[in-house]
C-alpha cells in the first residue's frame, strides 16, 4: 500500500510539472509554440452585445457621396440654334435659342452663362467676341446622356430694310455662324437654322444654361 501511494504521488507530480512547462513555453498539445495564442487574421470583432461577428458592409458610390462630374468639351455639343419666337422688334435676328446636349454615356453637370462670338468665316482668329450681359442667375444643371440644356441670346436688333441700320449709328454686322461657349466645356461653332446672324453693336444679353427651354 505504501508503494502504490508513492507511485500515485510520483505520477501526480509529473503531471503538474508537465502542465507548468506547457504554460511556460506556450506549447500546445500539438507541439506548435504560441499557435493557440495568435488570433485569426481574418476574424472579425463581434457586434456589441451579440457575440456574433459583424457582417461586411459594402457602400455604393451614391451612398458614399459621389457626384456627377462637370461636363467637358468631349461630353457636350450644340445641337440646335434657331431664331427665338420672342425677340426685339426689327429686321435682324433679334434673339436665338441654343441647345447643348450631353452626347456622352454618363451624366455630367454644367453651370453658368455662355460666351458668344460671331464666327470669322472659318478663321477662328477672325472671330468677333460679343460683349455679353447676364440675365438672371445660374443654377447647376444635371445632364443625363441625351438630355439638353438651353440658353437664350438676345441681340441689339437691326432695323429697316435691305442691309438695315443700327439705332446707335453703327454698321450692322452679319455672321454665317455663331461660336457659343459652354462653361468648362469649350466653344462650339453652330449655324442658325434659318439664315445668318444679323445684329448691331456686337452685344448680346444671355441667360444661364437651364433645363427649361426658353421662348
Amino acid at each position: 500500500m505504501q508503494y502504490t501511494a508513492g507511485v500515485r504521488r510520483a505520477v501526480s507530480a509529473l503531471v503538474v510539472a508537465a502542465a507548468a512547462a506547457a504554460l511556460t513555453t506556450g506549447c500546445t498539445p500539438s507541439g506548435d509554440a504560441g499557435a493557440a495564442a495568435e488570433p485569426s487574421q481574418t476574424a472579425q470583432s463581434p457586434a456589441p452585445g451579440t457575440g456574433r461577428a459583424k457582417p461586411a458592409v459594402s457602400v455604393s458610390p451614391t451612398e458614399s457621396g459621389a457626384k456627377s462630374k462637370p461636363c467637358t468639351i468631349d461630353d457636350v455639343k450644340v445641337t440646335e440654334a434657331r431664331q427665338a419666337a420672342v425677340r426685339p422688334t426689327g429686321t435682324g435676328t433679334g434673339a436665338a435659342i441654343v441647345a447643348v446636349a450631353n452626347v456622352s454615356k454618363s451624366t455630367c453637370t454644367l453651370r453658368g452663362f455662355p460666351t458668344v462670338a460671331g464666327a470669322g468665316n472659318g478663321s477662328p482668329d477672325k472671330n468677333v467676341p460679343l460683349t455679353t450681359t447676364h440675365s438672371g442667375s445660374a443654377a447647376t444643371v444635371s445632364l443625363a446622356p441625351g438630355t439638353r440644356a438651353w440658353t437664350k441670346l438676345t441681340f441689339v436688333n437691326v432695323q429697316g430694310e435691305a442691309d438695315g441700320y443700327c439705332v446707335s449709328g453703327a454698321t450692322p454686322a452679319s455672321f454665317p455662324t455663331l461660336v457659343v461657349g459652354v462653361p468648362g466645356a469649350g466653344a462650339h461653332q453652330t449655324a442658325l437654322d434659318d439664315g445668318v446672324l444679323a445684329l448691331c453693336d456686337n452685344k448680346a444679353t444671355v441667360t444661364a444654361y437651364s433645363a427649361t427651354k426658353p421662348s
